[in-house]
């Protein structure tokens, strides 16, 4: 699925399903920009980061109990706000390329509903 299908696509509610196409737009992103130092090790770093907003989510399924639950909740929302971030600098350095500006505003979705999630649960 290319980045541009995962924005005109139904929102999913599945929120494991939708954090592995979120991973998989910004895979699919990465691979369309210029090749150039920067953008190899920014792209690096989002890629890792908006792999583990799902990987730990799906951990956080797996809980041994609640405060497990909500630690890897927290490091999931924590690796959203890291994605944000690379893809802010990702977007600075690629100006026009809007997919970068929907993938940061989907990372800022993810983060909002992981942290109401967190405040359901605690």
């Amino acid at each position: 699925m290319e980045s541009d299908e995962f924005f005109k696509r139904k929102r999913i509610f599945d929120l494991e399903e939708r954090t592995f196409q979120f991973a998989l737009a910004c895979r699919n992103c990465v691979d369309s920009l210029d090749k150039n130092t920067s953008n190899f090790e920014d792209g690096k770093q989002l890629i890792r980061a908006s792999g583990s907003v799902g990987s730990n989510y799906i951990e956080a399924n797996e809980r041994v109990g609640d405060k497990d639950f909500v630690f890897r909740l927290r490091i999931a929302r924590k690796e959203a706000k890291e994605a944000q971030f690379w893809l802010r600098l990702l977007e600075a350095r690629n100006e026009g390329v809007k997919e970068l500006t929907q993938l940061k505003k989907e990372a800022m979705e993810l983060r909002k509903i992981l942290s109401i999630i967190i405040t359901k649960v605690t």
